[in-house]
Parts: C-alpha cells; structure tokens; sequence
C-alpha cells in the first residue's frame, strides 16, 4: 500500500480525535509501513539475536496509542514522534523484563 501524504494523515489524527473508528482504522493502515521501517531501524541498534521483530514493536506500540485519544495530533510529524517515542519505551520496556527474567532465575541458583 502506497504512504500518505502528510496532509491525509493529519486529516485522519483530527478526525480520529472526534472519534472516528474508520479514520483510526485508517491511519493504521496508512503509516504501518513507515511505522514498521523505523522499528527495524530501532531493532538494528539493539544487541545481537533480539527477540522482537519490528512488527511486535509496532503493534505494541499501536496499542499503548490507541488511548490517547485526547492527544491534540498537530500534524503527521507530531504522530510520528511521539509513535517513535511509543516504540522506543517498548523497546526499553522488553529489555527490562528480559533482565528481570533473567536476574530472577540467577536468583535461585
């Protein structure tokens, strides 16, 4: 599927805002592509045999935005950073529970 435009995806985050479910639908499906480029950047940076694949980063991402709602989206540069920034924490967040996990079982021995 072809990217949006910048002026099409500030028209969907506005009328995604008034509550629009097939403008969130949408939206998802227009910037999913470029949404899944920059986490494969992401995940390039991480170490060596990392176990999420650039679509778990997205989709989790995509599920930590779709509550925010009330969010004021000025335009598709706004979206796009404060998804990065979603993605980012996930990252963060998977490699805090893998250290947990990973201290947690040394633990016990």
């Amino acid at each position: 599927m072809k990217d949006a435009g910048p002026d099409e995806v500030t028209v969907l985050l506005a009328k995604w805002r008034q509550g629009s479910e097939d403008a969130q639908e949408r939206l998802m499906e227009v910037v999913q592509s470029e949404l899944r480029r920059l986490a494969a950047s992401y995940l390039r940076r991480e170490r060596p045999g990392h176990t999420l694949q650039p679509t778990a980063v997205v989709n989790e991402a995509y599920l930590r935005l779709m509550p925010q709602r009330g969010v004021r989206w000025e335009n598709r540069a706004h979206f796009f950073g404060i998804a990065a920034k979603m993605m980012r924490r996930v990252l963060v967040d998977h490699a805090r529970r893998k250290r947990h996990a990973t201290t947690s079982v040394g633990d016990g021995l």
